[in-house]
Order: C-alpha cells, then structure tokens, then sequence
C-alpha cells in the first residue's frame, strides 16, 4: 500500500479541493478531520472516497451506544479508516468494530501534542511508552484493527504485537515532521522515513505538505521518501 496519508486540515472548500487535486498523485490516503468535517460536512467524505480512501480523524470518546452509531454513520459516507480514542475502554472499541465491519477502527492511544510532562499533569504516573502500550492492549482487547501512535512509540508497539504480514496491528503515525521543519503543536515527532523504519504502515502528513509552497512537489518527495 502507498503509506503516505495526506492530512486536509482546512475548513475552505475551495482550498481543501485544490489540495486534494495537487496531492492526488502522490497521495495513497486523504485524511480528513475534526475542523474539516464540522466545517464542510459529511458529502466532503464521499466526494473524497471517491478520489482514495478517507481517513475520518475524529477520534470517537463517548457511551458506547453513541460511538456505534457514529461509527455507523462514518461507514455510511464512506470512510475506510476511522479513529476511536482506547481510553474509552475495549467496551466502546468493540461497540465501533461490530457497528463499522467494513472499516478499519484504529485505536487512539496518547495524541502526538503531549509529552511526559503533560501526561503526569493529567494523573498518569506511567512512562510515555508504558501508557501508550496500555492503551493500544486496551484497543487490540476492543477488536481495532489499528492503532494510532507517535513514531517514537512505533518500534515498541511493532515488537510487541507482530509484523502487519504475520497478523500484528496497522501502526499509524501522525507527529511526521523532518530535521529541519517547526514542530508546531506536535511534541512527539520524527521523519517521515524514520516513522517507516520504526514500523509505521502509514504516515500521516499535514502542514509540511500542504502549508508547502508548492504542495505537490512536497508530496512527491515524500513519496520518493517512502519507495518502494
């Protein structure tokens, strides 16, 4: 599979569409997300799933109930990947997976934006990488086909649960962002080739690519990044 997961974080329909069309060749997953789809709507999701498969990141934290039917909804419109949050339990992953079978759930364990301090701020005394493999056994017990990771947890998670080929989980790392790039809000990053080596099966890029000057040419050459 392509692995390079093009994030179209804006909420203008005319911006969103001409990222699209000058990433499209490059692009083996369009992502979209919370700003997009409250802005734009779910038609965005189907016009997208057209063009690949859309990656609906609005990570999914509630009741179980309302997470099934929401997981329903996003399978509806044509989403082939979406994002349920694994610290609302295996009950609710599970809720997501039976109601959405012909998605892939991907279990959201610590998002790229906190760092250890941050997470001792929110009560969990573990190291980084203890909660992060506490989250994603909680994912995996929920039946998710996936997970969602910093790459610098990618190796960890891969060894621990297998090879993709040999029945492990989808390793899906946002936080992609090169030597020479602003972290923004990200706190747990690193290249889009260092995500791949540390077993990552997609990587999900946003800002270096379409805050670019010229969004294709930074997706082809993270494409070339990521050959074969």
């Amino acid at each position: 599979m392509n692995p390079l997961c093009v994030a179209l974080d804006t909420t203008e329909r005319a911006e969103l569409e001409r990222l699209a069309s000058l990433t499209l060749p490059s692009a083996g997953i369009f992502k979209v997300g919370l700003a997009s789809f409250c802005s734009l709507g779910p038609d965005l999701v189907v016009e997208l799933s057209r063009q690949r498969p859309v990656f609906l990141d609005l990570k999914f934290h509630d009741i179980p109930g309302q997470v099934a039917e929401a997981a329903r909804a996003a399978q509806d419109i044509g989403a082939t990947y979406i994002t349920v949050h694994a610290a609302g339990g295996p009950e609710m992953l599970a809720a997501a997976v039976c109601a959405a079978p012909e998605c892939a759930v991907l279990g959201v364990t610590v998002l790229t934006s906190l760092d250890q301090s941050l997470l001792t701020r929110l009560g969990v005394s573990f190291p980084m990488g203890e909660q992060v493999v506490r989250l994603a056994e909680i994912a995996l017990e929920g039946g998710a086909a996936g997970l969602v990771c910093s790459p610098l947890e990618a190796a960890e998670l891969r060894s621990r649960f297998g090879p993709r080929d040999a029945g492990g989980p989808l390793l899906v790392t946002p936080g992609i962002r090169g030597p020479q790039e602003e972290a923004g809000d990200q706190r747990r990053t690193l290249s889009a080739p260092e995500a791949r080596a540390a077993g990552a099966d997609v990587v999900v890029v946003g800002r270096p690519i379409t805050e670019a000057p010229d969004p294709a040419a930074a997706a082809r050459a993270l494409r070339a990044q990521l050959a074969p």
